[in-house]
């Protein structure tokens, strides 16, 4: 079991939960984050700091779960690793609950990182 990181993140990007991660397993992309499904020990502890609810675990049911789990798995060893909480994009807010983010905003290019 893992947690994944869904379509709530993009343009959000809050990193709150990052630096809960006992185990560092988020990467960072352009505008959102996702975490690898290999690295998640399944604590939890990130699942409430997320503001936009934009992470859940892999047995909630969903219709895009397999969806999320791919776009995690795949993401997470292509970006790079982020540990520290930075501040979220200035107009995150206003994406916030925005349906079909992944088809209108997703971006596959990497962020900073802890760089």
């Amino acid at each position: 079991m893992t947690y994944i990181v869904n379509d709530k993140c993009i343009k959000c990007k809050y990193m709150d939960c990052v630096e809960v991660c006992p185990v560092d397993c988020f990467y960072e992309g352009e505008n959102m984050l996702v975490i690898h499904p290999d690295e998640c020990i399944d604590c939890g502890v990130c699942e409430p700091e997320c503001p936009a609810d934009a992470i859940k675990p892999d047995t909630e049911p969903s219709p895009d779960l397999e969806k999320w789990l791919q776009v995690n798995a795949e993401y997470a060893e292509k970006w790079p690793n982020i540990t520290v909480n930075r501040e979220g994009p200035a107009d995150g807010k206003d994406f916030e609950g925005m349906e079909g983010k992944f088809e209108k905003f997703f971006s596959p290019n990497p962020g900073e990182g802890d760089s």
